[in-house]
């Protein structure tokens, strides 16, 4: 599955630095720090990162991982589960779009009532922008 959508075949990705070689520079640092992390006992979930695959797409993955051990318990490396979460992410920012440009005030709250969600129709007939609700 990961070479279907990374278009990266095994052959292309043996032997190589995950994370010099496949990981976008901004986010390099942040990658190799869960790795680290990982490699420490310390398992880490749900952390975006954005992945360019072989032909160029950029594709936004969310990550899982986890130490990998042998038999004596140590820690001989790191599983990483990654899903690819691109049409969520715009799904969730087209999502965004409509409320903000909707021609009706909407709001919303979390549960304890503080403001999460004030679009522009809100501020323009209150008076309040987002930034003075949230």
């Amino acid at each position: 599955c990961a070479a279907n959508l990374s278009g990266y075949s095994s052959e292309d990705t043996m032997g190589y630095h995950l994370v010099n070689e496949f990981i976008t520079e901004d986010f390099r640092e942040s990658v190799q720090e869960v790795l680290n992390k990982a490699l420490r006992g310390e398992e880490d979930s749900n952390f975006e990162f954005p992945l360019v695959t072989k032909d160029g797409r950029r594709l936004e993955i969310l990550l899982n991982a986890t130490s990998r051990r042998d038999v004596d318990g140590d820690i001989i490396g790191v599983v990483g589960i990654g899903q690819d979460i691109t049409a969520r992410i715009a799904q969730e920012q087209e999502y965004s779009r409509l409320i903000d440009t909707a021609n009706a005030p909407i709001f919303g709250v979390d549960r304890s009532g503080n403001v999460t969600v004030w679009n522009k129709c809100a501020a323009n007939l209150s008076g309040y922008s987002s930034e003075d609700t949230m």
